[in-house]
């Protein structure tokens, strides 16, 4: 294949989805492709896709159109959940090739021997049982962040969800595999690694093929912990039912691990949570925020929660609203709930009208608004590290705390990927919060000319 091939990709959805992007990405750079923005023309463009909204269904054909607008003879590939679970129709969408399941992902420059353009894209998917096999994966490049993958797939039988169809069984990547992924990302001198997953809380199951759990989180949290050169470890989103007492514990005292966790709610309703067959009630969930505040006082919690089930009656939402509302939680991570294909819930009475799902999802969003601004308000005065962003946004430069603050100060290139100690002092306009140095990073500064 020649070297001048260019290829682009767009990622929709997840966090685990854009390390997966990532390992894609090498794959064709490793075939001697030069990797260009989606922006750009390229030769080849790759999606990958996911199935968890209705919006990126939709989104889908438009990014699409898109490609083609910047080269209409260029090769289109989709890739990920949504082309597992309707390959036939990402397929016939006019200008897409190429369109590949859970298993043949990873696979894909074995099938670019041919860069001609198909009438009706070509399907290569295979069976869900089929993905059983586990394949690494971790995002650089592209963030002072990466996105380093432990586990796929999931067991769990939630009734709205299609992500153990799309993705498969619950498998995990070796211990050994994960801990060398996370020293190659340190060499790189990438500061902060966010672990990420289908059902993370779930790692060591099927990580040599089998069902027991070889590992635990646990175990992997603290070898994690003891890799020289990362600077922060994140947890990107764990199981209420999976966040045992002692990886609480232990992140309040670890070297690495932030004082951030995201856990899913998805209703404050245990009648709401029965029919959706979540392995938790509303109780254990108040227990777990109530232990990570009573040994992390500064510590950022986020929440996932579905709004629109089937059966939601407005006294219901009404509970998960005042549910949330008491809760001491920092932000919400809000969705409609959208029928989907081979689901319990596609076929559950009680459909809320779609008008009702949208102004209960604009009260939690508000909702969202005012949390994440108390929270911020309760760190005002705190001193916390920030680790700053490559993103000029209009002439500020952004970052994060420890504990998910997000910060601002004028642009200073100078700044990006480093880590400087500061205390918050107030909240801007914009939301994001403003702060002073602890150590003036006089060394830092630039004159006007590098700046322009």
């Amino acid at each position: 294949m020649s070297a001048q091939k260019k290829v682009a990709f767009y990622t929709l959805g997840c966090k685990l989805n854009f390390s997966e992007t990532s390992t894609i990405a090498r794959n064709f750079q490793d075939e001697g492709f030069t990797r260009v923005d989606f922006e750009e023309q390229a030769d080849i463009y790759v999606i990958n896709t996911c199935s968890v909204t209705d919006n990126a269904d939709k989104r889908f054909k438009t990014i699409v159109k898109n490609a083609l607008k910047k080269n209409e003879n260029a090769f289109l590939i989709a890739v990920g959940c949504y082309a597992q679970l309707k390959p036939e129709e990402l397929a016939a969408v006019n200008g897409v090739d190429l369109v590949l399941g859970a298993t043949e992902k990873f696979k894909v420059t074995d099938y670019i021997n041919d860069l001609s353009k198909n009438d009706l894209g070509e399907v290569h998917s295979c069976e869900i049982e089929e993905a059983d096999f586990y394949v690494g994966s971790y995002s650089i490049g592209d963030r002072t962040r990466a996105f380093l993958k432990v586990q796929d797939g999931c067991d769990y039988k939630c009734t709205y969800c299609t992500i153990p169809l799309a993705r498969g069984i619950s498998r995990s990547d070796t211990l050994e595999n994960v801990l060398q992924n996370a020293k190659e990302i340190s060499e790189r001198g990438i500061k902060e690694i966010v672990l990420t997953g289908v059902n993370i809380g779930d790692y060591g199951k099927g990580e040599f093929g089998n069902k027991k759990h070889e590992h635990t989180f646990y175990e992997l949290v603290q070898a994690l912990d003891k890799v020289e050169g990362i600077h922060r470890l994140r947890i990107s989103s764990i199981e209420p039912n999976l966040l045992k007492d002692e990886i609480i514990k232990f992140v309040s005292t670890s070297n690495s691990f932030v004082p951030h966790f995201h856990i899913p709610l998805q209703s404050g309703s245990d009648e709401v949570l029965k029919k959706m067959k979540r392995r938790y009630m509303s109780d254990l969930y108040v227990n777990r925020v109530t232990r990570i505040k009573e040994t992390m006082p500064n510590a950022c919690i986020g929440v996932d929660v579905i709004v629109g089930f089937p059966g939601e009656t407005d006294e219901l939402f009404l509970e998960t609203y005042n549910f949330l509302n008491q809760l001491d939680i920092s932000y919400l991570h809000v969705f409609t709930y959208s029928e989907r294909d081979n689901t319990e819930a596609a076929n559950m009475e009680g459909v809320v009208p779609k008008n009702v799902r949208a102004k209960r999802s604009k009260m939690l969003r508000g909702l969202s608004v005012k949390k994440r601004r108390a929270f911020y308000e309760s760190q005002l005065g705190t001193t916390h590290t920030v680790l700053f962003e490559s993103e000029n946004k209009e002439g500020y430069i952004h970052g994060f705390t420890e504990n998910y603050v997000k910060v601002k100060t004028p642009w200073n290139p100078k700044l990006v990927n480093e880590l400087h100690e500061i205390t918050l002092t107030k909240i801007d306009e914009d939301g994001s919060v403003r702060f002073d140095w602890v150590h003036q990073p006089t060394e830092k500064t630039v004159n006007l000319s590098e700046l322009i």
